[in-house]
C-alpha cells in the first residue's frame, strides 16, 4: 500500500477543513450579492432586492449584521424574500442616484428599479421583520 507522508496528509487535511468551515460559515450569514448580480437574478426570480448600506466603521452597521444578519432563521427569511445587495460608502457608488443622511440605511428596489420602501437605522430583529414583512 502507498503510504504519504504525515506533512502531506495534514496539508491536504488542513484545506479540506478550511474548505468546509468557509461552505459551513457562509450558509449561517445572510448572501449579499452586487447590485448587478442582484439585478440579473431579480430578472429570474421577481424579488425585491434589498441594498443595505453602510460604512466600514459604523457600529450601527456591524450590529445590524451581528445581531440580525448573521442569525441563520432571520437570513433564511430575508433570502425567500428579497435578493440583499451591501454597498459600502467607503468604496462603492450608490445605484439609481440614491442618496443617505446616515448608515445603515436600506432601500427596497422593484424590478422597475423604483424604491418601494426606504428604512433608516439598525434595528433588532423583531422590528426589523416587522419593517420589511410587507414589502412586495
Amino acid at each position: 500500500m502507498w503510504k504519504l507522508p504525515i506533512e502531506c496528509w495534514s496539508g491536504k487535511l488542513n484545506k479540506i477543513i478550511v474548505a468546509l468551515l468557509s461552505s459551513t460559515l457562509s450558509l449561517l450569514a445572510l448572501n449579499f450579492h452586487t447590485y448587478d448580480e442582484a439585478r440579473a437574478l431579480q430578472q429570474k426570480s421577481g424579488k425585491i432586492i434589498m441594498i443595505d448600506v453602510i460604512r466600514t466603521n459604523c457600529h450601527y452597521c456591524s450590529d445590524m449584521q451581528k445581531e440580525v444578519f448573521d442569525d441563520t432563521e432571520m437570513s433564511k427569511w430575508l433570502e425567500k424574500r428579497f435578493i440583499p445587495v451591501k454597498i459600502n460608502l467607503d468604496f462603492d457608488e450608490l445605484p439609481l442616484g440614491l442618496s443617505v443622511y446616515f448608515t445603515p440605511t436600506f432601500f427596497f428596489v422593484n424590478t422597475k428599479e423604483q424604491i418601494v420602501k426606504k428604512i433608516p437605522g439598525s434595528w433588532n430583529i423583531k422590528d426589523f421583520k416587522d419593517l420589511t414583512k410587507d414589502i412586495k
